[in-house]
């Protein structure tokens, strides 16, 4: 066996999949107790799959799938959680002396003499992916039956054992490793169903009795210090965790239902809040316009689409490349996201009076040079917003409209005068998020028909697109991840002008297009040419016009 023995390292390299510079490079600035498979994989030099690929063929190691394999759930008694977490492994089959582990690396030998001798059986094993391994761990420690006549009252429920600790830990530990942006706790007459909003799409995960609603929804109460004896009004508030060694701020929104309070849980990852303006998926013309937009001494930029579009990840961005120490931020939003560093952050609060409107007219007698108001929902804000820019400020914020062009008659339909929404407009950027192929199972083939046609309408030609075939690394989807798409409408004097003669917006359409504007569906276009996207799920959030 110990002549078997060989390096991750030197595999890899004998594979031709890296190089020895690139071994020394993981080797000497991995952190201290990471692998070096994991110090690879953060460095790019290889993926997830072609390390499991290396290591099925080179060592003879079945690599399975966690999420279709019948796992022995009383094995969880033979190997402890933390021991599990530790060394990222699951036992999943035990055939007399025999007992199998799925493990993210079948090299880490350590492990395996360690888990022969505590448990006594002869360890055999399996290869299968972090993701997977997480989630199992997750599913299947600590997955009480709970009683039908369980009750929040009967015995110690206060300490970190107590059942409905244990068991929301879990709820909320499975969504953030499964990157949901979303935890939806929903009563039904019978049980209670929890789901996940992975890349955009709910799925269910578990299935809860309904004897376990109430304790299950006090202590997420409690968590997040709200009523608990209140039961017939919606409440919001926010929790901060520490979980998965991350930070993350945790957005409660609890809704009376006839069947018990609804809780949707959003997961804010403070880890992935700021990212580089350069990281949120811009085509590079579209980037260097929203940048001069942005970086103007004044004017109002305004980010639009639907709830769950990424805006606020957009203005996030936009608001950490401008904070310098040269200039003052200052923000109202409803309710703070993400909290950044150096900037004056102002929280809406209903219940004292503190609107959009007022907060923002307070914020400019604090010599402001940037504002951003979280949304602008009514005529009152919208023109204190109109006005500021006017004023010298530069002022971001978002707006509910299906496309760039179509937020100019929207202000002007909340009552602002045409005037002032021409004078004051720099740009509109509208946002959708669309789901992203997976790379591990990627292939290239010929345009459909379908797919010809729509290229041919906008003007564009295509050659191949791309299709992820469903793997074990996206869930059998075929997607994994999302990617942002854009339009960039810049506001020029002949655009002015045109509003200002109340031309139709067909015809600023047709202006902006021969200007170069790249819609919304060719933007998409062109990440389908790319190989990011596919042509289906950038027609499900633009439509061809």
């Amino acid at each position: 066996m110990v002549g078997k023995r060989k390096r991750l390292g030197n595999l890899l390299v004998e594979a031709g999949l890296i190089t020895d510079n690139q071994l020394q490079d993981a080797l000497n600035t991995k952190k201290e107790g990471q692998k070096l498979g994991d110090s690879l994989l953060e460095k790019g030099f290889i993926s997830e799959q072609q390390l499991i690929e290396v290591l099925e063929f080179q060592l003879g190691i079945p690599h399975i799938s966690l999420y279709k394999y019948p796992i022995d759930t009383s094995l969880m008694n033979i190997v402890p959680k933390d021991v599990a977490r530790r060394n990222l492994l699951i036992p999943i089959k035990k055939e007399g002396n025999q007992l199998t582990v799925a493990m993210n690396d079948p090299m880490d030998y350590y492990a395996v003499d360690d888990l022969r001798l505590s448990t006594g059986f002869q360890i055999s094993q399996v290869i299968a992916t972090r993701d997977e391994i997480l989630s199992a761990i997750n599913k299947y420690y600590n997955n009480e039956e709970f009683p039908e006549d369980f009750d929040v009252n009967d015995g110690d429920q206060d300490g970190e054992n107590a059942p409905a600790i244990r068991l929301v830990n879990q709820i909320l530990a499975s969504g953030i490793q499964q990157k949901a942006s979303d935890i939806h706790i929903d009563p039904q007459e019978t049980n209670l169903l929890v789901r996940y909003r992975v890349d955009g799409l709910l799925k269910t995960e578990r299935t809860l009795p309904k004897s376990i609603q109430n304790v299950l929804i006090a202590r997420i109460k409690i968590m997040a210090n709200l009523n608990i004896t209140e039961t017939r009004l919606p409440q919001d508030g926010r929790i901060k965790v520490e979980l998965e060694y991350a930070t993350v701020d945790l957005r409660i929104a609890i809704l009376p239902t006839i069947f018990g309070e609804k809780i949707v849980i959003r997961i804010l990852d403070l880890s992935n809040a700021l990212n580089k303006l350069s990281q949120l998926g811009f085509n590079k013309i579209n980037l260097q316009r929203f940048v001069k937009l942005i970086e103007r001494p004044s004017g109002m930029v305004l980010i639009t689409g639907p709830t769950g579009s990424g805006k606020s990840s957009t203005l996030y961005s936009a608001l950490n490349h401008l904070n310098t120490e040269e200039v003052n931020i200052i923000t109202i939003e409803d309710p703070v996201e993400y909290q950044i560093q150096g900037i004056n952050q102002v929280q809406v609060g209903h219940t004292i009076g503190l609107t959009f409107a007022n907060g923002l007219r307070s914020i400019l007698r604090q010599d402001p040079n940037i504002v951003m108001v979280g949304e602008i929902r009514d005529v009152e804000t919208a023109e204190i917003a109109v006005r500021a820019s006017l004023t010298g400020h530069v002022v971001l914020s978002t707006m509910h409209t299906n496309s760039a062009i179509g937020t100019i008659p929207r202000l002007v339909d909340m009552g602002i005068e045409p005037f002032l929404v021409v004078s004051s407009l720099s740009g509109i950027v509208a946002q959708r998020l669309v789901r992203k192929i997976c790379q591990e199972c990627k292939e290239e083939l010929m345009p459909s028909e379908m797919e010809h046609d729509v290229f041919q309408k906008r003007g564009l030609k295509v050659d191949h697109v791309y299709r992820g075939n469903g793997c074990k690394a996206c869930h059998e989807t075929g997607y994994k991840g999302r990617i942002a798409l854009h339009e960039v409408l810049v506001i020029d004097d002949k655009i002015r002008n045109m509003m200002m003669n109340n031309n139709s917006i067909h015809a600023i359409r047709d202006y902006a297009l021969k200007n170069g504007m790249i819609f919304l569906i060719d933007d998409g276009l062109l990440k389908v040419k790319q190989g990011l996207t596919t042509v289906e799920e950038v027609l499900r959030v633009a439509l061809s016009e």
